[in-house]
């Protein structure tokens, strides 16, 4: 069930659909000036996740795996690129925000796992996901396999894999979002579009930054995802880190090298964090995941849990997507609420 829209957060929405965040867009508007005048831009070779892919024009018929990678495209006005999407319908209302005609213009391809005979009946040239977004060895569907029967992609950079194992993360979470962009951008041919977003973008986080909480006034603050037994939370290298950190709080899991990943509740009360960010989507809503946290005994005596300090933000703000710098500003008004 999606939460009610808060003040801050819509105002914020209604913002980035006024500045053209996710504004319709002419095939030509965008496109590098440079491109159209010498007709040259192809092949154009772009680095993803240590690879380098060369692409000879751009894909037509991209099929995209979650919210916030389908939502990347959408923000670049590539809807016309793509085949269609998958994601499970648990992802909040799609109806109010800025890409709300993507949806409307686009195939919702299925509601089920992504896999290789989905993408191939779509006729996909490209699919655009990540480790753990839709890619999984454990599963078969892994860009090899894709490639062994022609299909190309393109991983999420929030899930590269860092080489410790299958953990994943190489760089800032709003890094790679705004590396996602500009390769995209690249490969589309819609440059000029992809510096507008990333320009904007910029400038809200800096925003939020100037009116954060500073110095001692930065609580400790820990993501709450899902998990009883032990809680799945955000590393440094998944969006979570840089929301907090930009919004003015101290994330108390900011040495964990990985970007999505498991802890013990052990950890979580020795940190003792001030604020807890519930990640809401799923068959178990905030509200309960509220419910468990201010019932665990464990947790009892931890400060956010005493002090009722308990916010939540939506999985798609959270994730690696355009919604990323809009979380910044919700969660950095939270901040600053909370400690007033």
């Amino acid at each position: 069930m999606p939460r009610p829209v808060r003040p801050a957060a819509l105002a914020l929405v209604l913002a980035c659909a006024v500045t053209g965040c996710g504004a319709d867009v002419s095939p030509e508007e965008g496109k590098g000036d440079g491109a159209r005048a010498s007709g040259s831009h192809y092949p154009v070779t772009v680095e993803n996740c240590g690879e380098k892919k060369t692409f000879d024009r751009a894909p037509r018929r991209v099929v995209t795996n979650d919210v916030g990678i389908t939502e990347i495209m959408f923000a670049l006005g590539l809807e016309e690129h793509m085949a269609g999407y998958v994601m499970p319908d648990d992802k909040g209302d799609l109806t109010t925000v800025p890409w709300k005609d993507g949806y409307r213009r686009t195939t919702w391809l299925s509601k089920d796992r992504i896999n290789k005979e989905l993408v191939l009946d779509a006729r996909a040239d490209l699919v655009f996901a990540g480790w753990n977004y839709g890619f999984n060895e454990g599963e078969g569907f892994t860009p090899a396999a894709l490639r062994r029967v022609g299909i190309d992609s393109y991983l999420l950079s929030e899930s590269c894999r860092n080489g410790q194992g299958k953990a994943r993360g190489v760089m800032a979470p709003l890094d790679a979002l705004y590396t996602d962009l500009r390769n995209l951008g690249r490969v589309f041919d819609v440059e000029d579009r992809a510096e507008t977003l990333v320009t904007e973008f910029r400038e809200q986080v800096a925003d939020a930054q100037a009116k954060a909480p500073k110095g001692a006034d930065r609580p400790r603050v820990f993501l709450y995802d899902s998990g009883e037994d032990k809680p799945f939370t955000s590393g440094v290298f998944a969006g979570p880190h840089d929301i907090i950190t930009k919004a003015g709080g101290d994330h108390v899991m900011k040495d964990l090298q990985d970007s999505w990943t498991t802890v013990g509740w052990e950890t979580v009360v020795a940190r003792d964090p001030e604020v807890i960010v519930i990640n809401d989507y799923g068959d178990v809503t905030a509200e309960q995941k509220r419910k468990f946290l201010t019932s665990y005994e464990p947790l009892a005596n931890v400060s956010a849990v005493k002090n009722d300090r308990i916010v939540t933000l939506d999985y798609a703000d959270l994730v690696e997507s355009p919604r990323n710098p809009a979380a910044v500003s919700s969660l950095a008004a939270d901040l600053r609420s909370l400690g007033s």
